[in-house]
């Protein structure tokens, strides 16, 4: 199963994404901008197999 993520605001405005384990416990707090940057770089399993 994927990692969860929930968006939160920084202080200073910028979109995050609070990455959670299978337990729910946060794992990593990541800006919206590198996760996303990240996000679109990798393929997924189901996009490799086409």
């Amino acid at each position: 199963m994927a990692a969860k993520r929930t968006t939160h605001r920084s202080k200073s405005g910028s979109k995050l994404y609070a990455k959670r384990d299978a337990p729910g416990k946060f794992k990593d707090i990541q800006t919206y901008k590198r996760a996303h940057s990240s996000d679109i770089k990798r393929k997924s399993r189901a996009e490799r197999s086409k």
